[in-house]
C-alpha cells in the first residue's frame, strides 16, 4: 500500500498554512486550481466577481465535492460608480467612441454604456448565507458590519482586503477574522476604496504589512510581489500571518487564465507593468502591452468600462493576440513559472 505523499512543515495560522492563494476572478480560479494549491500545502480561492450568483453557486458546489477547504471572493459595489454624474457620464461615452476602432479591429460591436451593475451583490452574499464556505474575502470596498457579522454567524471567517494604514483601521472596525494588505506592486485590480493615498507610502509589501501591523490587531494577509520563498518570508517577519499569492500562479497546469496571457507572462519582448485604468476603468496593474500605451487616460468607471472592453479582450484572446488583453501581472512577474500549481506551493513552503 502505497504511503500518501507528506506535505511539508509549514508555521500554523489563521488558515493552518502561511500560502493563500490570490482570488482572481475572470475564470483564473478555479476548482482544480483550489485542489492543487492545496495538496501543495495552502488554501485556494475561487472568485465570484463576474459571475451570475448561479455560476457562482454551482462553482462553490463542484469545489465542494474536492473536499478541500477553499475561501470565495466577492466585489463590494461602489453606489458612486453606477450613478456617475454628467461630467462622468461625458467620459465614459468619449471612451466608448476612442474604443470603436479597437473593436472593428476585430470585427466586434461595442456594447452600450452599463451604469447598473453591482455584481448581484446581494443576491451573492445572500447565496454565502444559505450555503457558507470557510471564508470569504471582499474586494474593492468594505462590506459593512451587519454582513460581516452575518456570515460570522454562519460560520465563515471574513476577510476585509485594503491598501493602506486608514482603509485597515476602516476594515477593523467593522470587525473581520483578518485583514488582506494589498501593495502597489499586486498584479491585477487595486483593492483600494479610499481616495488619494492616505499616509506614508511604503516600498515594499513588508513595509506596508509592518505599517499596518503597527496600527491593527487583527491577523494579516500580505498581498503583492510574493513570487518566491524569501519574499514569503520577509512578509511573515514583518507581522503577516500568510501570504495572498496571485502571479506566481497564473501560468499554472491548473489556471484558467487564456492561453495568451499565460504565454504573456514568459516573453521577453514584455519588459515592463505599469498600473492603468484602460481595461476596466478601475485601477489595475498590467505588463505594458499597445492597449495600455494607447488608452493611459482612460476614465474611472468601473464596472462600465470593463463591459465595453469585454468583446474586444475575448476577440484579442481568440486571435492568440496579447496585445488588447488586459495582462494582470504583479512586479515579480518575471519568476512566474509553469507546471502544477502544486509544485509552486510546494516550492514557496519548503523554504520555510
Amino acid at each position: 500500500m502505497e504511503r500518501p505523499e507528506e506535505k511539508p512543515h509549514m508555521p500554523e495560522s489563521l488558515f493552518g498554512t502561511p500560502f493563500v492563494a490570490a482570488p482572481m476572478a475572470g475564470g483564473t480560479s478555479t476548482p482544480a486550481l483550489v485542489k492543487a494549491v492545496h495538496e501543495g500545502g495552502g488554501l485556494g480561492f475561487i472568485a465570484a466577481g463576474y459571475k451570475s450568483p448561479e455560476a457562482m453557486t454551482a462553482e462553490i458546489a463542484a469545489t465542494r465535492e474536492l473536499n478541500v477547504p477553499f475561501g470565495m471572493n466577492v466585489f463590494v459595489p461602489d453606489p458612486s460608480q453606477l450613478t456617475p454624474g454628467p461630467g462622468a457620464r461625458a467620459e465614459l461615452e468619449a471612451y466608448r467612441a476612442e474604443l470603436e476602432p479597437e473593436a472593428a479591429r476585430y470585427g466586434v460591436t461595442l456594447p452600450p454604456l452599463r451604469l447598473d451593475d453591482d455584481d448581484a451583490w446581494q443576491d451573492k452574499i445572500d447565496a454565502l448565507l444559505a450555503d457558507p464556505v470557510e471564508f470569504v474575502s471582499f474586494a474593492f470596498g468594505l462590506p459593512g458590519k451587519p454582513v460581516v457579522q452575518a456570515l460570522q454567524k454562519v460560520g465563515s471567517r471574513v476577510i476585509s482586503s485594503v491598501t493602506s494604514v486608514d482603509e485597515a483601521l476602516a476594515a477593523a472596525e467593522e470587525g473581520p477574522d483578518a485583514i488582506a494588505v494589498q501593495h502597489s506592486s499586486a498584479g491585477g485590480h487595486t483593492a483600494a476604496f479610499l481616495p488619494g493615498r492616505q499616509g506614508p507610502a511604503a516600498r515594499t509589501t513588508s513595509e506596508l504589512v509592518a505599517q499596518v501591523r503597527a496600527a491593527v490587531g487583527l491577523p494579516l494577509i500580505a498581498a503583492g510581489a510574493i513570487m518566491n520563498t524569501a519574499v514569503l518570508r520577509d512578509v511573515l517577519a514583518g507581522g503577516a500571518v500568510a501570504a495572498q499569492v496571485g502571479t506566481a500562479l497564473v501560468r499554472t497546469d491548473e489556471s484558467g487564465a487564456r492561453k495568451p496571457h499565460k504565454d504573456a507572462l514568459g516573453d521577453p519582448a514584455f519588459t515592463g507593468t505599469a498600473m492603468t485604468r484602460a481595461f476596466t476603468g478601475r485601477w489595475a496593474r498590467s505588463l505594458v502591452n499597445e492597449f495600455v500605451r494607447d488608452h493611459q487616460d482612460a476614465p474611472e468607471g468601473y464596472p462600465a468600462i470593463h463591459h465595453l472592453t469585454s468583446p474586444v479582450r475575448a476577440a484579442s484572446s481568440a486571435a492568440g493576440d496579447p496585445h488588447r488583453l488586459n495582462l494582470w501581472a504583479g512586479t515579480g512577474w518575471q519568476q512566474a513559472r509553469e507546471g502544477s500549481a502544486k509544485d509552486v506551493v510546494r516550492e514557496f513552503l519548503n523554504g520555510l
